[in-house]
Order: C-alpha cells, then structure tokens, then sequence
C-alpha cells in the first residue's frame, strides 16, 4: 500500500484495502485526472454489464444505483464515471462516496521513478458500517480485484 497517499490515515481497519499499479507507455500524457477518466469512464462493456447487474441486484436492498450515484454526485461537483472527485493535487486524485452501508474511497496516485519512467496507481479503501457494507463487499471483492487491474490497463491503453 502506498504510504504516501492522502488515503494512508484510512488502512488501518479497512473492510477492502489494496492496490495495483501499471507502468506508463514512455511518452505518455500526465495529466492525471485524463489518466483516471481514460480508465473510469470509458470501461470494457463487460465491465458496464457488471455495473448494471450490481444496481439492479442493490436496488432490491435500497442501495443507490451507479447512476444515482452519479447524478447526486454531479450536482455538487464534478465526477469521474460516477465517482465523486473528491479532492485533486499534481500527483493524486480521490474519488469516493460515504453512504449508511460503506464508505469508500477511491486514489488514483502518478508516481516518477529515477529512470524517468512513471507509474499509475489505484488504492481502494472501503469501511463498512453495517451487515450490508460487509456482504456487498463480499460479493463485490471478486469483481473488483478483476475491474480495477483492467481500468489501469485501459487508461495506459487510451493515452
């Protein structure tokens, strides 16, 4: 886990913590918020078909749509796919949303190696308040550790 990130205060007890990393074509783009929306908002169809069957499947608990998600998300600020941005710098950006069953948090960090060469990394932090954050995030962790890989590869692809 990068102790470096913004997001390092809130391992400690996480329900869901890790991370992945890819390394950036030579010559690639480094702006960091086209990095995470090549990889977060424009996603493989498999990957908007697994969205769609967790919003209907959610639905039957109350649990907010990914387009509900978004769409609140929009009206107060700006949004990555259906992630809130919370908060922007240089180096790290963090999407997230607090909701009564989870809180989660999403970093997206460009990290510069001595050679010149750069990496892009993904942290996911998840706090569970409930039975419910618990069992979604059982259900969800298989899917995110294939998900968040692939948005890392499909960012470095779309640059």
């Amino acid at each position: 886990m990068p102790s470096d990130s913004v997001l390092a205060p809130f391992y400690v007890g996480a329900d869901l913590l890790d991370a992945y990393a890819i390394q950036l074509p030579v010559g690639s783009n480094d702006d960091l918020e086209v990095l995470a929306r090549a990889g977060f908002e424009r996603q493989a169809w498999w990957i908007r078909a697994l969205t769609r069957v967790r919003d209907v499947v959610m639905a039957t608990v109350g649990v907010k749509s990914s387009r509900a998600v978004g769409a609140a998300a929009a009206a107060r600020g700006p949004v990555i796919g259906f992630f809130p941005l919370l908060s922007k710098s240089a180096r790290e950006l963090v999407l997230g949303e607090d909701d009564r069953h989870l809180d989660f948090r999403l970093a997206i960090l460009l990290r510069a190696g001595a050679a010149g060469d750069r990496e892009l990394v993904v942290v996911t932090v998840v706090h569970c308040h409930n039975w419910l954050g618990r069992a979604y995030i059982a259900v969800i962790a298989p899917f995110h550790r294939v998900i968040a890989p692939a948005s890392l590869e499909q960012a470095a692809r779309a640059i």
